[in-house]
């Protein structure tokens, strides 16, 4: 298979190594000149939970370059999925498939909105706890699962084909038939965890040890619940505690990406995720105070930021 990653940060560099050293014609695209150029050079490394390797893949600085792909993985922070569907609409054939994996709310709709909903499909990862070590070398704690599903309706024939090619490359990825459940399912875990670590600059397992911290975290995740339960989803458990600290048990020495952004002090996705909330909750008739709460602090921290 054909295949584009729009974003290659920690995430998109593990899908990247992983799909192209399964044979995968894979080609990556990126702002960052100097993670490219590395990859140019000596090929993406990529170690942790699925071994150590190297990966020979294409890099291109212009979509034109790669022309059409069979799939496209959007891989970017959900702040930039609007330029990143922009781009791929160059690397469209008909039966293109382009796949957004973002954390939080809103990239589905953006990318859709951008490409037209029949080439979209949803992505959501789980698990992998991903970090750069240095230009062409990603590490990753963990390697859970990735679940794709159609924008509506049930799984298709296109899903399966496409799960079967990171089942390939080493991933475990199951199709589906409810994407919102996916969707609010992440969003629930990573409300629970990312703003919380980034506040307090701690692991998920230090939260989850914590009485203090875990008090804050739980209540994130329950009012998440809260709001995805009134919203209609069909959520696959009824009490979000004992879901969310299975999650965070798989990935105790993980760090979040949003912690991640504040180490790196860049704008972080606390907007899409805690931040996503409130304004919902408050739609429904429902408050959110603990994300909130979450969401001021992590905002007041980037604020400081040169």
């Amino acid at each position: 298979m054909k295949i584009a990653i729009v974003g290659v940060g920690a995430m998109g560099s593990v899908y990247a190594g992983l799909l192209g050293t399964a044979g995968n014609d894979v080609w990556v695209l990126d702002p960052s000149v100097e993670h490219l150029a590395a990859i140019a050079e000596s090929g993406l490394r990529v170690e942790g939970a699925s071994g150590d390797r190297v990966a020979r893949i294409g890099v291109a600085s212009d979509p034109a370059e790669i022309g059409a792909v069979d799939l496209v993985v959007i891989a970017t922070k959900a702040r930039d999925v609007r330029a990143a569907a922009t781009a791929a609409l160059a690397l469209l054939g008909p039966e293109t498939v382009v796949l957004p994996i973002q954390n939080g709310l809103g990239s589905l709709d953006a990318a859709a909105e951008i490409l037209g909903e029949a080439f979209v499909v949803g992505g959501i990862a789980g698990g992998f706890g991903a970090s750069l070590v240095a230009p062409g070398h990603v590490h990753h704690h963990g390697m859970e699962l990735i679940r794709i599903g159609e924008l509506s309706g049930p799984a298709t024939p296109r899903l399966e084909r496409i799960a079967e090619t990171w089942r390939a490359a080493g991933f475990k990825a199951e199709t589906c038939d409810n994407l919102d459940r996916l969707v609010w399912e992440k969003l629930i875990c990573n409300a629970c965890f990312s703003g919380p670590c980034t506040i307090l600059d701690v692991t998920i397992g230090e939260v989850l040890d914590e009485s203090h911290a875990w008090s804050v975290a739980a209540a994130c995740a329950t009012e998440a619940w809260q709001v995805a339960r009134a919203s209609g989803v069909d959520l696959s458990f009824d009490d979000p505690l004992p879901f969310v600290r299975a999650f965070g048990e798989k990935l105790r020495g993980a760090r979040p990406s949003m912690l991640l952004d504040r180490l790196a002090r860049r704008p972080s996705e606390v907007d899409v995720i805690n931040g996503a909330i409130p304004p919902r909750a408050a739609a429904l008739g429902l408050e959110a105070p603990a994300n909130a709460t979450v969401t001021a602090l992590v905002r007041a921290l980037e604020a400081t930021y040169p």
